[in-house]
Parts: structure tokens; sequence; C-alpha cells
């Protein structure tokens, strides 16, 4: 049995993977435990793992909006923060850990954790493609340099650098790679023991922007809304904390939720409008759903994701500003019968064939834990 300590960030998308490899390391007999920002306590302990929360880290909460250049600054502090790494070296000095796994973007605790000599696995949560090219140039290398961190030598200097995605689709994937770097497949969520195709579902559409506050997000959303009346079609939206659902004006086929799970609708989803975050469109494809993606931030993975998609068939991709009329064309055209169907079905088929956080766990067990 290894000790086992993974370290995340109240960032929506990192977390998921990392519960999901977490389990099944737990499952396999291993001490499992958190460490992160305090609101992350509910939800971790809620799925049985014990979690400290950062002490000397910047604080930090994903739903309070971060607009404009100032907003780009406060992501790239949380980043950059050194406060994560002393809390990961307090922690582990109360209570030592065999391996450390840490979300790829917390690069003071991915610094600290070499400095200290720790076997350590850097965790990324979406396209590599992106995370390199964010670690190469722009502000973000810029910033972390002048706190003495370089994000990219950080990761390729790891025991591990697991990324939780479909090699297929990374654009990244068609290169060589460091060698620390393996691609796991995405890391999975609970699927019915049978998949209904797309074409024989009822009509069903699927609306969940990002957990994260982000600017004009309650426009975006109901632009949709507004798109969607008329629509031959029962429609669900899932807000998260950052959209009160109040606040938003619906058509009579529509139900609005503050929180619904996922899994209860998207075994009958025949379409999902997303933001292009990677875990819920993973989730989407995974069911065999195509997508309609409006990116809702020009710095982050998802117009990536949105492109790669579309190029691939199985998604359109809009601007977060897109009047009703031309998100309503793209709804029309995804929830008929075509080709985006066949695609969003292989793309999903590939993602099912494996199970990423049993690859995860297999890569982390082979590691000569200390």
């Amino acid at each position: 049995m290894a000790h086992i300590l993974f370290v995340t960030w109240d960032g929506g998308g990192n977390v998921p993977p990392a519960l999901g490899i977490a389990a099944e390391l737990h499952r396999r007999g291993h001490e499992v435990r958190f460490l992160g920002h305090p609101q992350q306590r509910r939800l971790i302990e809620n799925r049985g793992f014990r979690f400290t929360a950062f002490r000397r880290a910047r604080p930090w909460r994903s739903t309070t909006a971060h607009p404009g250049i100032r907003g780009l600054y406060a992501y790239l502090s949380v980043f950059t923060d050194p406060g994560p790494g002393i809390d990961l070296l307090d922690t582990v000095a109360d209570e030592p850990a065999d391996v450390v796994v840490i979300d790829c973007l917390l690069y003071g605790a991915v610094a600290a954790a070499e400095r200290a000599r720790l076997p350590r696995v850097t965790l990324v949560h979406t396209f590599y493609e992106f995370m390199e090219a964010g670690a190469k140039r722009g502000p973000a290398p810029v910033l972390a340099r002048l706190k003495g961190q370089r994000p990219l030598r950080l990761w390729t200097s790891s025991d591990l650098v697991l990324v939780t995605t479909e090699r297929d689709l990374d654009p990244a994937g068609r290169r060589d790679l460091p060698p620390a770097v393996h691609y796991t497949g995405v890391v999975g969520h609970p699927m019915p023991s049978t998949l209904t195709p797309v074409g024989e579902r009822k009509p069903l559409i699927l609306v969940s922007l990002s957990s994260t506050n982000f600017r004009g997000q309650q426009q975006t959303l109901q632009h949709v809304l507004d798109a969607l009346r008329g629509v031959p079609a029962r429609t669900v939206v899932t807000t998260g904390t950052s959209v009160d659902p109040a606040t938003l004006t619906a058509g009579p086929d529509t139900e609005v939720h503050g929180h619904l799970d996922h899994e209860t609708i998207l075994p009958d989803a025949t379409l999902v409008i997303g933001h292009g975050g990677h875990d819920t469109t993973m989730r989407a494809l995974a069911h065999g759903v195509p997508l309609i993606v409006l990116p809702m931030h020009p710095l982050l993975d998802q117009k990536m994701i949105g492109r790669t998609l579309e190029h691939r068939g199985a998604a359109r991709c809009l601007p977060k500003k897109a009047a009703p009329h031309r998100i309503r064309t793209a709804v029309d055209t995804l929830l008929a019968d075509g080709p985006h169907r066949a695609a969003a079905a292989d793309l999903g088929a590939r993602i099912r064939s494996h199970d990423g956080s049993m690859a995860a766990a297999d890569l982390i067990d082979h590691l000569p834990h200390r």
C-alpha cells in the first residue's frame, strides 16, 4: 500500500480526473488524501477522501467573477503562488506521502515537490498541446520565471506526466513528447450498461456552461434559451453556482436547475450545448452526443477543444456572443440526423474503449515508491 497525496485547486476541470484516479487507487488498497482550497472540502470528503485545506495559499474561489486584465492576473497569481507548495511540504512533514499527484497549473506546488525530491506526478487535465503552449509563451511563463518557476521543465522532470485525454484528439499527440508524458485516455464517469444510439432517442438538449464565473456567461445562457424557444425538444439547463436560475427567462419546454447530475440526462440527450470545458465535453462524447461549443474565455483551452471537435465533425464552435438566430441554426442542424452523429458516436466509442483512471493508476503503481 502506498500513501498518495493529491494537490488540487478550485478550478472546475482539474477536479473530476483527480477524483476518478484517486478512486481507482483507493480501490486497489492505497491510502489517498487531498490538499486543496478550503471550499473543496465538502465535495472531496463526500467522495470518501480525507482532505486538508491550504493555509498559506492565496484565497481563491472559481465562483467569483474575475474579469479583464485583473482577472487574468488573478488566475496567474494562483498558478504561480508558492503558498500551495509550502502547504504541500507542511502536509507531508506531518504525514509522509510516497507519491504526490499535483495539477499541472499549480506551478508553485510542483516546484516545491521537485526541491524536496518527492516522487511526483503532474496531472494534465486537458489537451497537452494547450498546456504546453501556455507554458512556453504568454504571460504565464513570464510571471512564473519571476518567481523562479519554469513550468515546462517542472512537468517533464516529474516522474510521470499524466494527460487525461484521448491522444488522437490532442494536437500534441501527433508528435514525439518527453519520456515522462503518458496519455491515459479520458477519466470516465458512470455509464449505462447499454447505450441507445442518439438517433433512437427522443430530442433532448442539455445546456451547461462553466461552473467558473466567466464574464458574460449569463448573457450567453440567455441567448441560448432565446434560441431554443420553439425547438421541438425537451431542454434541461444547469447553471451551477455562478448564475442564479431565477435571473433567466426560459420557454415552456425548458427546465432550469442550479445543479443536476449530468449522468441522469446524458444517456437520453441528443445534443449538448456547453462551453468547451474538457470534462463536460468528453462526458458528452462518451455518450455519443454531438455538441455546440460556446467558449467562455479566449485564453483557456475551450476554443481549442471546440475547434478540434468541429474539425472532427462532432461539434459546432460558435463565439460566446453569438446571436440567438445563429445558435438556433446550429441547433436545428445538430438535432437532425447527419454525419455529426456518426462522428460523435465514433469518438464516443474510442473514449469508452479504455478507462483513463485505470491506465493512470497502473502507471502510478509502477513508480518506485520510496
